[in-house]
């Protein structure tokens, strides 16, 4: 497995200083936070984002995938969430990464099946954008599809190879999920698994990878035994919590916790 960070750990900061956080540290790669308030969003200029897919390659990290915010199964017309991750493919397009992670954020007060349907349909036509363009979307275990058998309702449906999942192992948990129950659900699907840790189900303020209660040892242990290979990415949730500690000064550290934990794995 590889290792990256998330941009949500570093609020702002600008695109070479996350490269050299990543470079100094031992990240192969970043996935980056496609929002206003970042370097990286979709209002950027073709210059921009030529730009940015430079400074990738010249450092020789890897662009994992750009986390935006478009809800699929938000209540509404169709056109805007679509024209949202349509400008999200276009821009993974252009900086080379090759997935867009996506939101389902349901309506609660609606029926679970009616928001699947909504969702499906929407991800089901997104995805001829995303084969065009080579990019993969990615619906997060998030909000109201916590877990993978959540997210397995809509993606079984949509049915489609650019339609795919996301899977952050604080939310499983949270929806009482085992982790080898998550990835069963979720292994036919998976683009990458988001890694973090926090001090109970009541206090989510992000903590050292290893300093609080997610299963991460077994959730490294399921995915080893099953061979995947791809990216864990920490994502460190500094930007909603300002109290936390700040993510380069626990890099190392948690790199070096990952490296372990896939060593106890093999």
């Amino acid at each position: 497995m590889k290792l990256a960070f998330s941009t949500l750990g570093v609020p702002g900061l600008p695109v070479p200083e996350v490269l050299a956080l990543a470079t100094a540290h031992g990240y192969h790669g970043v996935e980056l936070r496609a929002h206003p308030e970042e370097p990286v969003h979709p209002g950027l200029s073709p210059a921009e984002r030529a730009e940015t897919a430079a400074l990738f390659k010249g450092a020789g990290v890897e662009m994992i995938g750009l986390a935006g915010y478009a809800r699929v199964a938000a209540p509404g017309d169709d056109a805007p969430v679509l024209n949202e991750i349509r400008g999200l493919l276009q821009l993974a397009h252009d900086v080379g990464a090759p997935f867009v992670r996506v939101f389902p954020g349901a309506d609660p007060d609606r029926p679970s099946a009616e928001s699947d349907a909504l969702a499906a349909r929407r991800l089901g036509v997104a995805a001829e954008d995303a084969s065009a363009l080579g990019v993969r979307i990615l619906l997060e275990t998030h909000d109201s599809h916590r877990t993978g058998a959540d997210v397995i309702r809509v993606l079984g449906p949509v049915g489609h190879r650019q339609v795919g999942a996301l899977w952050d192992v604080m939310h499983t948990w949270l929806g009482g999920e085992q982790p080898s129950e998550s990835y069963a659900a979720l292994a036919p699907h998976l683009g990458y698994v988001q890694v973090k840790d926090i001090a109970s189900a009541e206090d989510t303020t992000p903590l050292p990878l290893g300093a609080g209660v997610l299963p991460l040892t077994e959730c490294v242990d399921v995915l080893s035994r099953h061979g995947w290979d791809g990216w864990l990415c920490w994502e460190y949730e500094k930007r909603w919590y300002d109290s936390a500690a700040p993510l380069p000064d626990l890099l190392d550290a948690g790199r070096e916790h990952l490296v372990r934990l896939l060593g106890e794995a093999a």
